[in-house]
């Protein structure tokens, strides 16, 4: 069956037409469907938008109408209302269906509402259509005013700026429907400003309108103006304020504040030192202002000015010393110019400001000046007291030509005549000092006020007085069964004095043990460390079948591989890690008699007396066991400094007994210890 739905403005406008079925008659009738009316067709419902003005005055007004086809008068059928806003803000008239809103509404707050409609037959209880959505929108209408977000707008712009020189761009914003009509079509204007700045109607944009200097005015305040619907009858309006500061250019060039400055200066005062100061003015700020003073006409050389940053005032310094008996005033001119000026504002500084400066010097009493900066002196050591080192000598440069007197302070060692002479008072020893730093002092007769002094330094030169000394005490100790021109100390020798090539020395024995002695001594021509060797062996070895195994066995103990970086030799986990314990023959002093001195030694270090104490006792203990063999006598590897992880290759780490001795874990450490291995392991294959 078909259905119709009949909508209409509350103004009484006629917004949709009838369709499928004639007003009149109610007889079924199809109609040509108007030009945008964008019916939608579904189940014999035909649904479309319902449009509301926003803010009605009327507290419930009518919406628009939803009729069925099938219903025919007799309130057998009820319209319902279904969705978001339904029952509160809209309402349905059960009968008619009638759609009415219940109080105004607002399109910045809710532009649109999606409800659904449903026709219930009362008799059934039953749909008599499946319900469907639509949608009312609220139509809006110029009811808010331009508002700009941003305000208060500051805005900065150079002085001088030409016409049309952008500032700023101001935005304002309007709360209504920019699709509805002009209700959110904005204009600009000023208020306030008009003289110096503009403001283009639609952008919005700020420009200057005429040159304005900062020295006469540095910023200005304007009122910008927004209006909608493009500024027509009824329009709403919003205003801002805009504070425009100008910036600084360097448009003006300092100027001296007087034209002739007077001066005074004493003939005593050092260079670099302050005279005067001379000032000049800038209407510029900041960088604009900063300025640099210069001296012109200055032919002598003599003055200097420098700017003070803080102050910008011109410091006027003396360059070098002035004499009042030779010049006693000067004449001077100093300019002024900025210290940044940019190429297109040149043409303000053209001509720099000048003044004129007279300099008067003051005659004053000056002290003796020596005719050297400073002296240096050469004298040898070991030379007498009262030996001629050197002659100072200063003079008055004033007219009356005082007599000199001087002195030296603060020395035990030297002094000086009258007439400059520096001698010794005490033996001067190179090895001892080998300069002096002297101050030496001279002061006028006839003012003894006027002081000055000048360094002198004092250099001692050597002679060959001392003789060469060892470097160190040395303790050597040696093996009984150590072999012939074997190694067993290096020493080295230094000398006091000095010498322009390396020191040569000659070692040799003693006369009463040269015939007498079982050692020798090297001399390796010309270096420093010399080495020693066994002359004669003194004891035969208790095993002589086996002294060329041990033999090796003791030479090879030095080998120590690359260290911790050596990573080829021998694997450092192994070395640090290994936890194989070894077994030998039982001995006099317990394991943990070693034990305990081993960790005794890791404490304190190894202590000479110690040290020897333990090495008598090891070889008292060796020499009394016929069954050690030569090797055990270097028992001194139980000192490792503070120790290792890897433990001691030494018989003195080994336990009390030899059963079930095992060296193979030597095979693990790499090929540098393969050698000890193969002599270990051959060792104990030969004690089985």
């Amino acid at each position: 069956m078909d259905c119709y739905i009949f909508l209409s403005f509350i103004l009484g406008i006629p917004l949709l037409w009838p369709c499928h079925k004639a007003a009149e008659n109610y007889k079924t009738e199809k109609v040509k469907q108007p030009v945008g009316s964008h019916l939608r067709v579904k189940r014999g419902w035909v649904w479309n938008h319902f449009f509301v003005p926003e803010e009605m005055n009327t507290t419930r007004h009518l919406i628009g109408r939803l009729r069925s086809d099938l219903d025919n008068g007799n309130n057998s059928f009820q319209y319902k209302l279904l969705g978001a806003g339904a029952g509160n803000i809209f309402d349905i008239d059960d009968n008619t269906g009638d759609i009415y809103a219940n109080q105004k509404l607002d399109r910045e707050e809710q532009s649109l509402y999606i409800l659904r409609a449903q026709v219930i037959d009362t008799t059934t209880g039953r749909a008599v259509e499946p319900e469907s959505e639509f949608v009312i929108r609220v139509l809006d209408i110029n009811d808010n005013e331009p508002k700009f977000l941003d305000e208060p707008y500051e805005a900065m712009v150079p002085e001088m700026s030409p016409e049309g020189t952008f500032v700023i761009q101001v935005t304002a914003s309007d709360a209504d429907d920019p699709a509805s009509g002009n209700n959110a079509r904005l204009l600009y204007s000023l208020l306030q400003g008009q003289a110096y700045f503009s403001v283009e109607p639609t952008t919005g944009i700020i420009r200057v309108s005429s040159k304005m200097d900062r020295e006469l005015q540095d910023e200005y305040w304007i009122i910008i103006q927004a209006k909608d619907m493009i500024g027509q009858h009824g329009a709403l309006s919003g205003t801002a304020s805009v504070l425009i500061k100008l910036s600084d250019i360097n448009d003006n060039k300092p100027i001296f504040k007087d034209s002739f400055y007077r001066l005074t200066v004493s003939e005593s005062a050092p260079a670099g030192k302050t005279i005067g100061k001379i000032t000049a003015y800038d209407n510029d700020i900041g960088e604009n202002a900063e300025m640099d003073y210069l001296i012109e006409d200055d032919d002598s050389q003599t003055f200097d000015i420098i700017t003070d940053n803080e102050t910008q005032e011109g410091i006027v310094t003396l360059k070098k010393e002035v004499d009042f008996e030779q010049q006693s005033h000067y004449s001077i001119r100093a300019k002024v110019r900025n210290r940044h000026v940019e190429e297109d504002l040149r043409n303000y500084h053209v001509e720099a400001s000048s003044t004129f400066i007279k300099v008067q010097v003051e005659d004053v009493d000056e002290p003796p000046v020596f005719l050297f900066p400073y002296y240096v002196f050469q004298v040898f050591e070991g030379n007498p007291n009262g030996s001629f080192i050197g002659i100072v000598s200063a003079i008055d440069l004033d007219q009356r030509k005082s007599p000199i007197r001087y002195s030296i302070t603060r020395s035990k060692v030297f002094s000086v005549h009258d007439n400059g002479t520096v001698i010794n008072t005490d033996q001067l020893d190179r090895e001892i000092s080998a300069w002096y730093n002297l101050s030496v002092t001279a002061t006028e007769r006839d003012n003894v006020q006027q002081i000055s002094s000048v360094p002198v330094y004092v250099q001692v030169l050597d002679i060959n007085d001392h003789a060469p000394e060892f470097s160190q005490y040395y303790e050597t100790y040696v093996c009984e069964n150590a072999e012939y021109g074997q190694i067993i100390q290096t020493i080295s020798a230094v000398d006091r004095d000095e010498s322009v090539e390396d020191h040569h020395f000659y070692f040799n024995l003693s006369v009463e043990d040269t015939s007498n002695s079982s050692f020798i001594i090297i001399d390796n021509q010309g270096f420093i460390f010399f080495m020693l060797a066994l002359k004669q062996r003194r004891k035969q070895t208790l095993f002589p079948e086996k002294s060329e195994e041990f033999r090796a066995n003791i030479f090879r103990y030095d080998d120590e591989g690359g260290g911790e970086e050596d990573t080829e030799a021998f694997d450092m986990v192994e070395l640090r890690h290994s936890a194989t314990k070894r077994e030998q023959k039982a001995r006099k002093t317990t394991r943990f008699e070693i034990q305990s001195l081993h960790r005794q030694s890791l404490q304190v270090g190894p202590d000479s007396a110690v040290f020897r104490k333990f090495i008598l006792e090891k070889l008292e203990e060796a020499n009394t066991d016929p069954c050690a063999p030569p090797f055990d006598s270097l028992q001194t590897y139980a000192f490792e400094g503070t120790g290792s992880l890897a433990g001691s290759l030494s018989s003195l780490g080994s336990e009390v007994t030899e059963q079930d001795e095992n060296f193979d874990y030597l095979n693990d450490l790499g090929p540098r210890f393969k050698r000890l291995a193969y002599i270990f392991g051959s060792s104990v294959q030969s004690n089985k």
